[in-house]
């Protein structure tokens, strides 16, 4: 009674609420993208680290498997509790990338920040090198058995592309990927934002959402954000128009009442 007498008032005055969609977020972006109708059997998180994304993921698509890989030892204790608590799910210790065999991989103090890729800055980032076993993509998602469609995440420091170099098969069953791309670059030799998208598009992919901007302290330029792709001819895309009729009169008398 109290909200619909407020909705009358506010309208009287010219005005209309609407409610905030939060976006930024990964949870937004995810429970955007199942209202849309994806509906993955299988969640791939590559990058796990602390298995935030899968936790927050879970919550949204309970019925998915999970497949969880992160080449850090320092991580497996998170990433056992984080299975334990989901039926269908496993972590696996080695890193994708476009083959099989053993890499450097730059270990940060930090630890999120690890990667194949060095910084050029004068700090302690780049951290201890340390070899890893890394194996493609499409064979770590085979041996496991994991199931399509799939929902594939990846959030490792600048070799997101190396990675989709070692997954041909996967990003053909794959309905939604979400990538983290940087603005500027922080890792020496790694691709940037075009860069990217630029390669995403030659796999028929595009972008359709960008949410989780993050700011360097350096300056407060933008420095990365994530970027949900979906497929040129997904539902998801089937329709081109930006508004309903009824949507379109909405927004109109919103605009004219400014």
């Amino acid at each position: 009674m109290v909200k619909s007498l407020l909705l009358k008032m506010i309208g009287s005055h010219g005005y209309e609420l609407h409610r905030k969609d939060g976006r930024s977020s990964f949870a937004g972006v995810l429970r955007h993208a199942k209202k849309m109708g994806v509906n993955p059997a299988e969640v791939i998180d590559v990058g796990a680290a602390h298995g935030r994304f899968t936790e927050i993921c879970s919550r949204i698509f309970p019925n998915a498997g999970y497949l969880l890989i992160e080449p850090l030892k320092e991580y497996t204790p998170y990433l056992d509790k984080v299975c334990s608590k989901l039926s269908r799910s496993r972590h696996i210790l080695i890193a994708a990338a476009s083959r099989s065999g053993e890499m450097t991989l730059n270990v940060h103090p930090d630890l999120v920040g690890s990667s194949f890729y060095r910084e050029d800055e004068d700090s302690d980032v780049n951290g201890v090198p340390r070899s890893v076993s890394t194996a493609p993509l499409d064979d770590l998602v085979k041996n496991a058995g994991a199931l399509s469609p799939y929902l594939l995440k990846v959030d490792v420091q600048g070799s997101e592309l190396d990675v989709l170099y070692g997954a041909g098969e996967t990003l053909k069953n794959t309905e939604l990927l979400i990538l983290e791309a940087s603005f500027l670059s922080f890792f020496a030799g790694a691709p940037i934002f075009y860069d990217v998208i630029a390669h995403m598009k030659s796999r028929g992919f595009v972008v359709y959402d960008i949410f989780g901007l993050s700011h360097r302290p350096l300056d407060g330029a933008l420095a990365q954000a994530d970027i949900a792709f979906v497929k040129e001819d997904s539902p998801l895309r089937a329709d081109h128009h930006y508004a309903t009729g009824e949507q379109r009169r909405a927004l109109t008398r919103r605009l004219r009442t400014r």
